[in-house]
C-alpha cells in the first residue's frame, strides 16, 4: 500500500471591482496622502467610510477629512509576517482611532516588540513613497508623540479619481487526498484506474472517496475499472482556457468507465467534435510521463445501450 500523499498548492486569482463615490473619494483621497471618513446623520465620522449606516441602514455620503495621527485602541502581535503582509519584520497589528473619527482603522504599527505596543499609544501614518490609490498608500502607523494632526478640510473632490481596484487573493495550503485516492493516483502512474467497492451496495466509485456516500460506510475494497468506458453525457467547448494548449472546439465529456458505478471527466480526442455523442465506446490515450490519461478516443465498438448507462448521467 502506497503512502498517503500531500502537496503544496496555491489558488490565486485577481479580483476585480468599481468603486461607488464614496470608496473612490477614500482610496484616491490615500492616493493624495488625504484621509476621508463619512458622516452620518447623527454625526458620527466613520473610518474607513462606508456608503450605508451600520446602525441605520441609511445611505451615506457627506465626506470629511480626518487627521493622520490616532489612538491604539487595540493590537495583536504578529512575530511572523506571511508574504503580502504590509512589513517583512515582526510587526503589530492595530486598530487605530484617527484623531476626529470615531471608528477603528485596522493597519499595521512598525515598533521594536510586543513591549512598546500598548492600548493608548499615540501614532501617525507612515505614507508610502509610491501611492496608486491603494489601502496600501498608507505603508504602517508609527509611533508618534507630537501634537494631534490637523487636517485641511478637503471636501473629496479630486481629479483624475480611482474608480476600480485589481485585488489579488491567495490560499496557500497543504493538500492530502487521503489514503484511498493516494491509492488511485499511484495506480494511474502505472496506467491502471482502480476505485473502491462500498460493501453494503456494492457501487465502484471512481476516484474513489474512503467512504460510500450514499451508504456512508468505509470503503476498503480495491477494484480495477476500465480502461474503456462509455460516454455519458458531454458538452463542446468553444472558449479556450489560458495555459492551454487545445484546439478549439473540443469536447469534455463524463466516462463511465467498465465497471464502474460513477462517470469521471475527460477529454474526447480522435474524433470530430460534432460526431461525439452519448453512447459512444472511448479508450485512454497516455503520453509518455503523463500521470493521467491525455485524452480518450473512439474504440471502434457499437454504441452502448441507453439502459447500460442512463443511472450514471
Amino acid at each position: 500500500m502506497p503512502g498517503v500523499l500531500k502537496a503544496p498548492l496555491v489558488v490565486e486569482f485577481p479580483f476585480t471591482r468599481s468603486l461607488g463615490p464614496v470608496q473612490s473619494a477614500f482610496l484616491t483621497g490615500l492616493r493624495e496622502r488625504v484621509v476621508l471618513g463619512v458622516r452620518t446623520r447623527d454625526g458620527r465620522t466613520l473610518v474607513p467610510p462606508v456608503e450605508y449606516d451600520p446602525l441605520t441602514a441609511e445611505e451615506i455620503h457627506d465626506l470629511v477629512e480626518v487627521a493622520p495621527t490616532g489612538t491604539v485602541t487595540t493590537w495583536a502581535w504578529n512575530h511572523e509576517p506571511r508574504r503580502g503582509q504590509p512589513l517583512s519584520s515582526p510587526f503589530a497589528w492595530v486598530l487605530v482611532k484617527l484623531d476626529g473619527a470615531d471608528t477603528a482603522l485596522l493597519h499595521a504599527l512598525d515598533t521594536p516588540g510586543p513591549g512598546s505596543v500598548r492600548t493608548g499609544l499615540r501614532v501617525r501614518i507612515r505614507w508610502a513613497e509610491e501611492r496608486s490609490g491603494t489601502i496600501t498608500d498608507i505603508a504602517c502607523f508609527e509611533p508618534y508623540d507630537g501634537d494631534p494632526g490637523r487636517p485641511a478640510g478637503h471636501d473629496g473632490e479630486f481629479a483624475d479619481a480611482i474608480t476600480g481596484i485589481v485585488a489579488p487573493a491567495r490560499l496557500d495550503y497543504t493538500y492530502s487526498p487521503g489514503r484511498a485516492q493516494s491509492a488511485y493516483i499511484a495506480a494511474l502512474a502505472g496506467h491502471r484506474t482502480v476505485g473502491e467497492r462500498c460493501p453494503k451496495c456494492r457501487k465502484v466509485y471512481v476516484p474513489p472517496r474512503g467512504a460510500c456516500p450514499t451508504c456512508g460506510v468505509a470503503t476498503q475494497e480495491q477494484v480495477e475499472v476500465g480502461p474503456r468506458g462509455t460516454v455519458t453525457t458531454f458538452c463542446i467547448v468553444n472558449i479556450k482556457a489560458k495555459n492551454l494548449d487545445i484546439e478549439l472546439p473540443y469536447v469534455y465529456a463524463h466516462i463511465a468507465l467498465d465497471g464502474a458505478g460513477l462517470a469521471l471527466h475527460g477529454r474526447i480526442g480522435g474524433i470530430p467534435y460534432d460526431q461525439v455523442r452519448m453512447g459512444l465506446r472511448v479508450e485512454p490515450v497516455w503520453t509518455e510521463g503523463a500521470r493521467h490519461p491525455d485524452h480518450y478516443r473512439p474504440t471502434g465498438e457499437p454504441d452502448a445501450d441507453y439502459d447500460s448507462y442512463k443511472e450514471l448521467l
